[in-house]
C-alpha cells in the first residue's frame, strides 16, 4: 500500500471539503544575483507523488562573463529532472553524458546507487550576456530501485507530446495524462507538464493520479472561487475533481504528481534515501574520494574540482 501522510479514509472528500489540501509558498535564496525559489521539501509536504525537491531558477539576466558554475557533485536514490524555459546549461556526468540542455526539452539523469554531475554556463555562451529561467526537480525512487545503475534520458521538445484546444496548450514532460504518455522512461507512475492558458481557459487535472499539485509559474489562476498569484503551489485533495481556470492576462504552470512513494524519505544534501544507514554509507564513500575506484566517479569532462561534502 503506498504512504500519504493526507490519505485518510475517515475525512470527507468532494463538495463537503475545499478542494486544496495545502498552499505551498517557495522559500527564495539568492545565489549571487541568482535566485531560487524552492517549493519542495516544505513544512506542508515533503513530496506530491514522486516529487521531493522543487525548485525554480530565475529568471535571471547574466552579463558578459558570467553564468552557472555548479562544480561536480554526487546524488544517490533520485532522478533529477532539468526543464528549461529560457537559456541553456550544459551537463557532464560521471557516465561520460557531455550534453547541452535547452528550452522545451526533459534531461533525466537517475542517479540510483551514485552518480556525479555538473551544470555550468560556458564556452560561447558565457560570451555574451544571457538568461536562464528554468526548474530543477527531483522524483524519489521507490526502494526496489535505489541501488539501481545510474543513467542518463534526453527527449527533445519535438518528441513530447502537446495537446492544444480551447485556449490551452500543454506538454506533457514526463509519465502520463489526459491520454498522451511522454517517451521517458520513469520507476514510478508521474505526471509531470507544462501548460498555458489563455485568459479565462480551464484545465480540468487527470484524475487517475493519487497525487496532484500545479505550481503557478505566470498569471494567475483560480481554483475553488480562490484566486493564486505566480510563485505558489498548490496541492490538491486526492479524489476530487479538479479544474483550475486562468486569470485576466493568462496563466503558466506546472502540473506534478503521480502515486505517492512506498514510505517517507530522508535528505541529507544532494542524497535521498529509505534509511540513514544508506545516506551514511553515501557520506563516506564522497568524502573518502577515491574517483579511480570507489562508489563515486568525476565527470570524465570536468574533473578538476568539486563540491566536498558538507561538515553536518
Amino acid at each position: 500500500m503506498s504512504w500519504n501522510p493526507a490519505l485518510d479514509p475517515t475525512i470527507p472528500i468532494g463538495d463537503q471539503v475545499d478542494t486544496i489540501e495545502a498552499v505551498i509558498i517557495p522559500r527564495a535564496r539568492d545565489l549571487g544575483g541568482f535566485e531560487v525559489r524552492r517549493a519542495l521539501p516544505s513544512a506542508q509536504r515533503q513530496m506530491v507523488g514522486p516529487f521531493i525537491f522543487f525548485d525554480q531558477m530565475g529568471p535571471a539576466e547574466f552579463l558578459t562573463g558570467q553564468g552557472i558554475d555548479v562544480r561536480p557533485h554526487p546524488h544517490i536514490g533520485l532522478s533529477t529532472v532539468t526543464y528549461l524555459l529560457k537559456g541553456q546549461m550544459h551537463h557532464r556526468d560521471s557516465l561520460g553524458t557531455d550534453a547541452w540542455i535547452t528550452p522545451g526539452e526533459v534531461n533525466l539523469m537517475v542517479a540510483g546507487n551514485g552518480i556525479t554531475h555538473s551544470e555550468r554556463t560556458d564556452g560561447a555562451v558565457r560570451q555574451a550576456p544571457h538568461t536562464m529561467f528554468g526548474l530543477q526537480t527531483w522524483l524519489a525512487l521507490p526502494k526496489a530501485n535505489e541501488d539501481d545503475p545510474a543513467a542518463f534520458h534526453n527527449a527533445h521538445a519535438s518528441a513530447l507530446p502537446e495537446l492544444e484546444g480551447e485556449g490551452k496548450h500543454v506538454r506533457l514532460i514526463l509519465g502520463s495524462g489526459w491520454g498522451e504518455t511522454a517517451p521517458v522512461p520513469l520507476h514510478s507512475e508521474t505526471i509531470y507538464a507544462d501548460a498555458t492558458l489563455a485568459p479565462g481557459a480551464s484545465l480540468p487535472l487527470p484524475d487517475n493520479h493519487e497525487d496532484r499539485g500545479i505550481y503557478v509559474l505566470k498569471g494567475e489562476v483560480t481554483v475553488g472561487g480562490q484566486t493564486f498569484p505566480a510563485g505558489q503551489m498548490l496541492v490538491f485533495r486526492p479524489g476530487d475533481r479538479v479544474s483550475v481556470k486562468a486569470g485576466g492576462e493568462g496563466a503558466r504552470l506546472m502540473v506534478l504528481g503521480g502515486a505517492t512513494m512506498d514510505g517517507p524519505r530522508h535528505i541529507w544534501w544532494n542524497f535521498v534515501a529509505s534509511s540513514k544507514d544508506r545516506i551514511d554509507a553515501a557520506k563516506e564513500a564522497w568524502r573518502a574520494g577515491d574517483w579511480a575506484h570507489g562508489r563515486f566517479h568525476l565527470p570524465p569532462n570536468d574533473n578538476a574540482e568539486f563540491i566536498p561534502a558538507p561538515e553536518r
